[in-house]
């Protein structure tokens, strides 16, 4: 009996783990969602396209943030010159543009959100856009690359 119950259990969790994996969202899927994104009746397609950009934004600015404070905290350290050098230019690159300048794209402050999900849903319209990017992290990354570009 306990033999039966330990094979059912172990079992049961064999089949699980597509459960608890998390799946990227493809650019069809989004592409969906965000091809309401003018009716306002489709409420929640829109929302969900409007806060899937929003999170990806709001998850790139904090991780290069981050990655920027461990950068400098790296540098803190005893220096040679020319890491020096790369510090401050490091910095006033940063200072410039934002930390998501060293991604290829510099949104500004505040983040045009509204303009943002516009240039996504227009890109998600395009089918060599999303040929070429079938992951819908890969689309808003391309999307804020061509229209943000730093200057």
């Amino acid at each position: 009996m306990t033999r039966k119950l330990c094979t059912a259990v172990i079992g049961a969790l064999l089949l699980t783990p597509s459960a608890w994996a998390v799946e990227a969202l493809t650019t069809a899927e989004l592409a969906s969602h965000c091809e309401k994104y003018d009716d306002d009746t489709a409420t929640e397609d829109r929302t969900f396209c409007i806060r899937y950009i929003q999170g990806f934004i709001d998850g790139a600015v904090a991780t290069d943030d981050r990655v920027m404070n461990n950068l400098a905290g790296q540098y803190e350290k005893q220096e040679t010159f020319s890491e020096r050098a790369m510090r401050t230019r490091l910095g006033s690159r940063v200072a410039r543009y934002g930390a998501t300048s060293y991604a290829g794209y510099c949104l500004g402050d505040p983040v045009p959100l509204q303009e943002v999900v516009e240039h996504v849903v227009e890109n998600s319209a395009d089918p060599k856009l999303t040929a070429a990017h079938p992951l819908a992290r890969e689309l808003v990354y391309e999307t804020l690359r061509i229209h943000y570009p730093c200057e």
